[in-house]
C-alpha cells in the first residue's frame, strides 16, 4: 500500500521589495498591501497557502517593512492562519538571501516560496495542491510553476525558460536553443538542501534555479489557470478590472471586519 504523499507544511512569502516600477502607489505603501480584487496581494498569497495545508509562514520585509508588520499582526489577531514569522532586513538581502537567511526554520523538508505580489487563479485544482502532488522529493531540488506565454496577450517579454512537449524539465530561456515558451509565474516548491553553498549577504535566486538546472534538479509545473501581471499601475489596474471587483487601494486604508 502506497503512503500517503507529504505536503508541504510550511512556506516563505516574499515582501521585502520597493515596487520601484509600482511607483507612485508605492510610495507610502509596500507593494504586497496593494488590493487586488478586494484584497492585498499579501493576504492573497497567504490565503492560497493556508488552503493548501499550510501551517506556518516565514514573511521577509524590508521596504515600509512596519506597514506589513501591523497588517499581519492585525491578521494574527483576528484568528485568520497561518502562523507567521516575520524576518525583518534591515538591508534587502534579495530573493536568495532572504531566504537563506531563514534556512533553518524549514528544517529538512520542502516548502512553497511565493512572491508577495503575484496573482494567479486556479485551473482544474488548486494550483498549490496540484504542484505538491507532482513534488518528487528524491529527484527534483525546486519546481517551478510555469505559465505559457501564448495566454497572454498583453505579455511583451521575451519568456523565462523553453519547456518542451511533453518535459517537466525546463531550460533557461538564454541558455535554449528554442524561444522560451514560458515565463516562471511565481510560486515554486524548494528543498532546504539546495541552500548549502549559496553565498552569504544579498543573492537572487535565480543563482539557484541555474544550480538546479545544472544537476538536472530543476522541475517546472505547467499552470493552467489564469495569470496576471500586476508590475504597474496599469497593469494592477487592468486586473482589478479582469476580476471585476476590488479597486486599486492600499489595504491600510480600507477598513475590516474581524473574523468571527
Amino acid at each position: 500500500m502506497t503512503a500517503p504523499k507529504k505536503m508541504p507544511t510550511k512556506a516563505f512569502v516574499l515582501a521585502a521589495g520597493r515596487g520601484e516600477r509600482m511607483r507612485p502607489l508605492t510610495d507610502n505603501c509596500p507593494k504586497p498591501l496593494l488590493e487586488v480584487g478586494g484584497s492585498s496581494m499579501l493576504d492573497r498569497a497567504l490565503d492560497a497557502l493556508v488552503a493548501a495545508g499550510v501551517e506556518d509562514v516565514v514573511v521577509n520585509t524590508c521596504y515600509l517593512g512596519d506597514m506589513i508588520a501591523d497588517h499581519l499582526q492585525k491578521r494574527q489577531a483576528s484568528g485568520r492562519a497561518p502562523r507567521i514569522t516575520l524576518s525583518h532586513e534591515n538591508v534587502m538581502l534579495d530573493t536568495g538571501g532572504g531566504v537563506k537567511k531563514m534556512i533553518d526554520f524549514f528544517g529538512d523538508e520542502a516548502f512553497y516560496v511565493l512572491n508577495a505580489d503575484v496573482v494567479w487563479t486556479d485551473g482544474v485544482q488548486p494550483t498549490l495542491d496540484a504542484m505538491a502532488e507532482a513534488w518528487d522529493d528524491s529527484k527534483m531540488d525546486v519546481m517551478l510553476l510555469l505559465h505559457t506565454t501564448t495566454d497572454l496577450p498583453s505579455y511583451a517579454g521575451r519568456g523565462d525558460y523553453y519547456l518542451p512537449e511533453g518535459s517537466n524539465q525546463p531550460v533557461f530561456g538564454k541558455k535554449a536553443k528554442s524561444p522560451a515558451n514560458f515565463i516562471f509565474a511565481g510560486p515554486r516548491i524548494v528543498h532546504p538542501r539546495l541552500f548549502k553553498g549559496a553565498p552569504e549577504g544579498a543573492f537572487s535566486f535565480l543563482q539557484l534555479f541555474h544550480k538546479a538546472e545544472a544537476a538536472g534538479r530543476l522541475f517546472a509545473h505547467r499552470h493552467d489557470g489564469e495569470w496576471h501581471h500586476v508590475g504597474t499601475p496599469e497593469a494592477l489596474e487592468k486586473t482589478n478590472q479582469i476580476l471585476a471587483r476590488g479597486k486599486i487601494a492600499c489595504d491600510k486604508d480600507r477598513p475590516r471586519k474581524r473574523a468571527p
